[in-house]
């Protein structure tokens, strides 16, 4: 009989698999990665649900976790990962994986700590960015999983990505927790990349990089699309997009909710970026409140309160389309424009924004009278562009039902027009309230004809 190994009875027996038992220090020097490994390994042999125990008051150093079908992986406590800071530690670049595995849980109230700023050579201070060694890891990459449920966990000061899904079904990610570096770059909150049936609920997030993005990446594989996703209830705060979509969409992405989030502060607050062959739409933003602002470069976005964008990658780039979107009940502060922005290779089609109310100001030092068009080669990155409430362009069938555009008490010359369209066709215009920056100079509204 293994000494590691302990049944307990619940509403059923329940096995549980004790880390210490299989040879783990949690001093928080020793690299506890074989250690770890062997009791999840024997957890993995028994399945049915086996509990592996990460007990509480510990600090375990790690490199690279591989999890296995059939488990529960339980950080107890204040239980803490800290990951190694020698790539030579690792089997591959994340520090917890699972590939093609099933019925996996990871929960608890334990913690995985990135040590991000050990993984950046110096800080800019005129950028505003750490900038990043050659190497450092993802804290978490899930391949192929199906009923994946992550829960309550802590993840912080991840050096890359936090939280990666790959082709996994049937997820579930409750209560997590994550507090990155608001300035280290790509250390995104949850991406769920060509993943399907996947709720995101009650997280609270703070990162540098987009705080929950659903992305179809390019992949030797073919991971399928992604689709059916929620993402509710959640607290977010980040130096890119709160709420978004892409820019890496190589297969459809349709099928996806966000709703009742706030966004404390972001650089850009609900955002669509299609710059591939996939197609976006049956997409619904509702009931969501939001602050977004201009920052440095090479931050990502300048301040677009909502930006749905569809411009090819390349000059040669395929592109598909963005179109079926409600934005509904949103209210937000902001920099800058709300941009429905197609171009001439792909027009943006079938939007609705229904009782949203943005307030535009100007609160930040950066310069402004910018739209962000990256990441693009076949335009211009970042474009001098005037600033009015809302910006239409190589679009069809907007319906703008109910909403308003504010001003706040910092009026620059290049706020314009409550409303501006160019080559634009079926612009519906319902019960609108609001004026132009400057009344003597431009009109509320102006819709130029194709």
């Amino acid at each position: 009989m293994n000494c590691g190994v302990l049944s307990v009875k619940a509403q059923k027996a329940i096995t549980i698999v004790n880390v210490i038992n299989y040879g783990a220090k949690g001093d928080g020097k020793t690299l506890d990665t074989k250690a770890m490994q062997k009791a999840i390994d024997a957890a993995a042999k028994i399945g049915n649900g086996t509990k592996i125990l990460v007990p509480t008051g510990h600090q375990y150093l790690i490199s690279t976790l591989v999890l296995k079908s059939n488990i529960e992986f339980f950080l107890e406590g204040n239980a803490q990962l800290l990951v190694s800071d020698k790539k030579e530690d690792y089997s591959v670049e994340g520090a917890i994986v699972a590939n093609d595995v099933k019925n996996l849980k990871i929960s608890g109230t334990g913690s995985i700590n990135g040590r991000a700023l050990e993984f950046m050579t110096h800080y800019d201070t005129v950028k505003e960015i750490w900038t990043p060694k050659e190497w450092r890891p993802k804290l978490f990459i899930l391949t192929k999983c199906t009923d994946l449920e992550i829960t309550d966990i802590t993840i912080e000061k991840a050096p890359s990505w936090s939280l990666h899904m790959l082709g996994c079904e049937n997820v579930l990610i409750d209560g997590v927790k994550i507090k990155n570096n608001l300035d280290v770059p790509n250390c995104d909150g949850i991406d769920p990349d060509h993943c399907r049936n996947v709720e995101i609920r009650n997280c609270e997030i703070s990162c540098g990089d987009d705080a929950i993005v659903v992305k179809a990446t390019q992949q030797d594989i073919d991971y399928g699309p992604s689709a059916n996703i929620w993402v509710h209830d959640c607290k977010l705060e980040t130096q890119d997009s709160g709420v978004k979509i892409g820019t890496e969409t190589t297969q459809d992405i349709y099928n996806i909710v966000f709703e009742r989030c706030e966004i404390k502060t972001s650089c850009r607050g609900l955002t669509i970026q299609l710059r591939d062959e996939g197609n976006v739409y049956n997409i619904v933003f509702k009931n969501i409140n939001f602050t977004s602002r201009y920052h440095s470069n090479p931050w990502w976005g300048r301040g677009e309160a909502i930006s749905l964008t569809a411009i090819p990658r390349n000059p040669d780039s395929k592109i598909g389309i963005i179109h079926n979107v409600l934005i509904e009940n949103v209210k937000g502060i902001s920099e800058n424009s709300i941009r429905i922005n197609g171009t001439k290779e792909s027009r943006i089609t079938d939007i609705r924004l229904q009782n949203v109310n943005v307030t535009l100001n100007r609160w930040t030092k950066y310069p402004g009278n910018l739209y962000d068009n990256r990441p693009t080669k076949a335009y211009q990155g970042i474009e001098v562009h005037d600033t009015p409430g809302i910006s239409i362009r190589f679009s069809d069938r907007v319906v703008l039902d109910d909403c308003s555009i504010a001003w706040g008490n910092t009026i620059p010359e290049y706020f314009t027009n409550a409303i501006q369209a160019t080559e634009s066709t079926g612009i519906e215009i319902i019960n609108f309230n609001g004026e132009s920056a400057n009344p003597a100079k431009y009109k509320a509204i102006d819709i130029l004809k194709l």
